[in-house]
């Protein structure tokens, strides 16, 4: 049986987490040697997103999910739980939970390895000029003209740059192509073109 089958039949196909059954994906928890039952778990959209430091807390959401889902047997939803809630903690009912839920030497181990106890719950996302959320795919429009380094290319105020790629280890930085060359342009001097803006 493959490993989403088998996710989906321990999850009663439903969100491990919050129990939403809308955009199910398996979710694998970093950092991993194996990819297994034990290490995956079955998540929704919005739960990965924010797992994953794509997307804001957003701590109604998780207030409502996390104190029973904290005591699921899988190991793997023990660990993400346990670092939701490391991330809420702030939060009177998520250091209460956070008190009450129990993770052996080696789950906590796993657990600790991503640092979400030492940091605060604050996410790094990829924002333009006016601070609206950047995804991969977007539709920006260059806020300056830009030289290109390396090249004779100058990027005029206005351009437009289509179907965006995020930079992963650098939230200031997007990738993306003017005049067929791939470059990589800093998200404050762009603004984000929403869907009502297009022609």
């Amino acid at each position: 049986m493959k490993l989403e089958a088998i996710l989906i039949k321990r999850s009663n196909n439903g969100c491990e987490l919050c129990t939403s059954a809308e955009d199910l994906a398996v979710y694998e928890i970093p950092p991993q040697d194996s990819k297994n039952e034990e290490t995956c778990i079955l998540l929704c959209n919005k739960c990965r997103a924010q797992a994953e430091k794509k997307e804001e807390l957003d701590s109604r959401h998780w207030q409502a999910a996390l104190p029973a889902s904290m005591w699921s047997e899988i190991p793997g939803v023990q660990v993400i739980a346990w670092r939701m809630l490391n991330r809420l903690r702030n939060e009177s009912w998520a250091a209460d939970s956070l008190d009450m839920l129990y993770l052996d030497d080696e789950k906590l181990a796993w657990a600790k390895a991503a640092g979400d106890h030492e940091n605060d719950g604050s996410v790094d996302l990829h924002k333009d000029a006016n601070d609206a959320i950047l995804q991969t795919g977007d539709t920006v429009i260059l806020t300056k003209s830009l030289d290109v380094k390396g090249s004779t290319l100058n990027a005029k105020m206005g351009t437009v740059v289509k179907n965006i790629r995020l930079v992963d280890d650098n939230t200031a930085q997007i990738e993306g192509k003017i005049e067929g060359q791939l470059i990589v342009i800093l998200t404050k001097y762009v603004r984000k073109q929403h869907a009502n803006q297009m022609n």
